[in-house]
């Protein structure tokens, strides 16, 4: 059995054929922009999935030594990403330079998912 809507024309109003939604707006989605473009990249996922089974800061020697096809820059580059995506941290300790994945990470994604009701 299907229903139908029932469509009421007002004097002066076009009539409706369906009930006004809420909009998503691009400026909700926006912020999520950057952080869905680092997470597009397979040595990118590789690298912060590396982080977060470490679970504790690890130095970019060890993630060069896990990523071993790439060249330093290359990888220097990927890193850079993960941070201006907010996805890692970053902290020198003498000579090196620790990354860790940032706390806030899940927060954003579970804000994200709440944008869709979920």
């Amino acid at each position: 059995m299907s229903k139908r809507l029932a469509i009421v024309e007002l004097p002066g109003k076009a009539a409706l054929c369906c009930p006004p939604r809420a909009k998503l707006r691009a400026k909700d989605v926006t912020p999520y922009a950057t952080l869905f473009k680092a997470l597009a990249d397979e040595t990118r996922l590789d690298i912060l999935g590396f982080l977060a089974a470490a679970g504790d800061a690890i130095c970019v020697c060890e993630i060069e030594d896990h990523v071993k096809l790439l060249s330093q820059p290359t990888i220097s580059h990927h890193l850079r990403q993960l941070r201006e995506a907010g996805l890692v941290t970053a902290e020198r300790r003498g000579t090196w330079i620790y990354y860790a994945v940032d706390p806030s990470i899940r927060t954003r994604l579970a804000d994200f998912a709440a944008l869709f009701g979920g």
